[in-house]
C-alpha cells in the first residue's frame, strides 16, 4: 500500500534507510511512499490485502459501546436491549460489511462474540445456546446478515442504483433460473493465496450469493419488496455460524447450505430410484 506525504506515517520515510525505490510518483508530482495499512473512510486494509485488523478494531469499539449500555441501562427486557443493540452496537460492526466481509473462521467468531455476548444479557433466553437465542429473537447472525448486505448491493447494481464499478455482468432470464450474474474467471495458474482472496471478493462472491437466491426475487424491480422477500427466503435457512465452543457442520454460508441441500436431494432421489428397481 501507498501514503501520501500528508499522512502522519510519512515521517518514517524521512530516515535514511528508506528506500527510494519503494515509492510512486503520481501525475500532479506527489510522492506516494509504502505502509502496512491503511485506512480510508473508516475501513482499515492491509498491504496483504486483509481485514483481519479492521474486524479487530471494531470487535473492540462494538464490546466498547456494549459495555456502556449495560452500564447506563439497568433493563434486560427484550425489546429494549434489543433497540439498543440494532442502533448503537451492531451499525459498528455492520459498516461498509460488503467490501470487508471475512473469509477466516477467526474474524468471523471475534465478530459473532459480540452479539453472542449482547444477547446473552437478555432477559428469558440466557438459558439457550446462541444458535437458539438468534431464533428466539428473531435475529440473523453477523455472517448471515453481510451475505444479505452483499446481495442487496448486487440488486442495486442490476438496477442501476449504484455504480458497477466492478463491471459486473448479468445474464438475462432463461430457463428457471432468472437473472443470473457471471462469476468472473480466475488465471489458472494462479498461487494459492490469490485464490483465496479471489473466492472473498466481492466481485465474486456477490454474483455466486446473487445466483443462490430464488428466480423470482431476481426480477423484483422495488428495493423495499426485494428486501421483504429476500429476508423472508433466508430466515429459511438454518443460521449456525461459526461460534468458538459449537460444533458447526459448515461454515454457514448460503452457498454451503445450498450446496448440502442439493447433496440431500440427490441422495434421496437415488435411494428413491434404488427402491423402485425392488
Amino acid at each position: 500500500l501507498l501514503v501520501h506525504k500528508s499522512n502522519p506515517n510519512f515521517a518514517l520515510y524521512q530516515l535514511p534507510f528508506a528506500l527510494d525505490h519503494m515509492s510512486y510518483q503520481i501525475s500532479s508530482g506527489d510522492t506516494m511512499y509504502p505502509t502496512n495499512d491503511l485506512r480510508d473512510l473508516g475501513v482499515q486494509v492491509t498491504s496483504e490485502l486483509s481485514w483481519s485488523k479492521h474486524v479487530s478494531n471494531i470487535t473492540r469499539k462494538g464490546r466498547t459501546v456494549a459495555s456502556w449500555v449495560f452500564s447506563v441501562f439497568k433493563t434486560r427486557n427484550t425489546e429494549t436491549m434489543l433497540t439498543l443493540y440494532k442502533s448503537l452496537v451492531r451499525s459498528h460492526l455492520e459498516y461498509c460489511c460488503p467490501l470487508w466481509n471475512p473469509s477466516k473462521i477467526t474474524d468471523i467468531q471475534q465478530l459473532e462474540g459480540v452479539q453472542r455476548t449482547f444477547t446473552n444479557k437478555i432477559w428469558g433466553v440466557q438459558h439457550l445456546d446462541y444458535w437458539d437465542r438468534l431464533k428466539a429473537l428473531n435475529l440473523m447472525s453477523l455472517q448471515r446478515r453481510r451475505e444479505r448486505y452483499i446481495i442487496i448491493q448486487i440488486w442495486k447494481i442490476l438496477n442501476k442504483l449504484t455504480p458497477n464499478d466492478l463491471a459486473i455482468q448479468f445474464i438475462p432470464p432463461r430457463y428457471r433460473k432468472g437473472i443470473q450474474a457471471k462469476v468472473p474467471e480466475l488465471c489458472k495458474g494462479s498461487l494459492q493465496r490469490n485464490q483465496s482472496l479471489y473466492d472473498s471478493s466481492f466481485a465474486v462472491l456477490g454474483p455466486r450469493l446473487w445466483n443462490s437466491i430464488p428466480c423470482n426475487l431476481t426480477s423484483i424491480a422495488t428495493l423495499p419488496e426485494f428486501k421483504h422477500q429476500l429476508t423472508a427466503f433466508l430466515l429459511e435457512i438454518p443460521d449456525k455460524p461459526p461460534v468458538m465452543g459449537y460444533s458447526c457442520v459448515n461454515g454457514n454460508s448460503i452457498l454451503e447450505w445450498k450446496q448440502k441441500t442439493t447433496a440431500d436431494s440427490s441422495k434421496l432421489q437415488g435411494r428413491s430410484a434404488h427402491l423402485m428397481t425392488l
